[in-house]
């Protein structure tokens, strides 16, 4: 494409866009949106209040899909009109102008591309994301919290709604793990790409040596369950315990016994939740978190069962996933896709689309050859 002068730049881009239309059908969107207003003008809606703050949460992210292919397919034609001008006036800084606005055009659809891959039957999910540290001790709980920051200022930049449910602090720094959900549409398929190990090299901070040291975390992300999700859950399969929320250094958050943690027993799985001041409002969360954790796993004995028909290796996606290094060299590489950067201080301030990007294609990729 770099060879293309601009009208064949933007002729493919417009071909791309039109592609990328005809998988999102936009006609459907439009009917979907129409049906959420008239339901979002009803009164009666805020009855229930989640079901009401999903209608629109939905909503709002149809319009915005809709809106920003209208926009962009606007710019695409304005591009056009803008190097016709530069050209004919020889002007060398609306043609530079230009040539900005070509390589955003590229970007802006390339995003629009990827979304057009999220079509898993959990994709459009808001998501469940829980870090825990793995080997390599106080460097490890430190690395924890460090990926808790990660993810919380990806979505911040995004406009993405967070809640953090639960956090249990190390003795010394860092966090032993975190759970949080990101309620945004498609948070469950833009993010499971992120499931599994991730690896840090660093000098230690926490070293008088100052050695370097080699840490681990791991990443679990699950969608949110929804109504029409059957998870069967006997309460006589359930422990549930009852705490004081703590803080950093083992300080108490709250004066009563109000954080919740459950689990089930015949799998293991545990959810727990500290951030509402009531037992019974933490209660509820947790179960919610136990039914998406449960339906995951469902979801991936399925699908290892699948593979096994298939005579399919595993999946290794629970692997470890990404390196960070932050010393000798600097560098982030994803050990799926081979994406990479040297700019480590931007991936752990959350900017990493470029890698979120790559794994979506990735995975659809791995998903397609089988």
């Amino acid at each position: 494409m770099a060879d293309l002068d601009p009208a064949e730049k933007l002729k493919e881009l417009a071909s791309t866009m039109a592609s990328v239309e005809a998988v999102l059908d936009l006609d459907a969107k439009n009917t979907e949106i129409a049906e959420l207003r008239e339901q979002s003008a009803d009164p009666e809606l805020w009855n229930d209040q989640a079901h009401a703050q999903a209608v629109t949460r939905k909503l709002a992210n149809l319009e915005s899909i809709v809106n920003k292919v209208g926009a962009i397919r606007q710019r695409l034609e304005d591009a056009g009109v803008l190097f016709e001008l530069a050209d004919a006036e020889g002007d060398a800084d609306a043609r530079a102008e230009a040539d900005r606005e070509l390589e955003a055009l590229r970007a802006d659809i390339g995003e629009l591309e990827v979304r057009t891959l999220l079509n898993g039957p959990y994709d459009e999910r808001e998501a469940l994301v829980t870090i825990n540290a793995q080997a390599g001790g106080v460097d490890a709980a430190d690395w924890t919290q460090m990926l808790q920051r990660m993810y919380l200022r990806w979505a911040e930049q995004h406009g993405y709604s967070t809640d953090v449910y639960e956090t249990s602090y190390a003795e010394e720094a860092g966090i032993k793990s975190t759970t949080f959900a990101v309620k945004a549409s498609y948070a469950y398929g833009t993010l499971r790409g992120e499931h599994g190990t991730h690896r840090l090299v660093r000098i230690s901070p926490f070293d008088n040596q100052n050695r370097r040291q080699t840490s681990f975390a791991g990443v679990d992300v699950v969608p949110v369950v929804e109504q029409s999700d059957h998870v069967e859950i006997d309460e006589s399969e359930l422990r549930i315990d009852v705490y004081r929320s703590s803080g950093p250094g083992g300080q108490g958050v709250n004066t009563t016994d109000s954080a919740v943690r459950i689990t089930h027993l015949p799998t293991g799985v545990v959810a727990a939740c500290q951030n509402e001041r009531s037992q019974l409002q933490n209660k509820a969360t947790a179960m919610g978190m136990l039914q998406a954790k449960l339906l995951e796993r469902k979801r991936q004995e399925e699908a290892a069962e699948l593979q096994e028909l298939r005579g399919e290796g595993t999946s290794s996606w629970g692997t470890q996933i990404r390196n960070y290094v932050l010393h000798p060299y600097q560098s982030v590489k994803d050990t799926r896709t081979g994406m990479e950067t040297g700019n480590t201080g931007g991936v752990l301030e959350g900017d990493i689309d470029p890698f979120i990007d790559a794994e979506i294609r990735w995975m659809r990729s791995q998903e397609k050859d089988g």
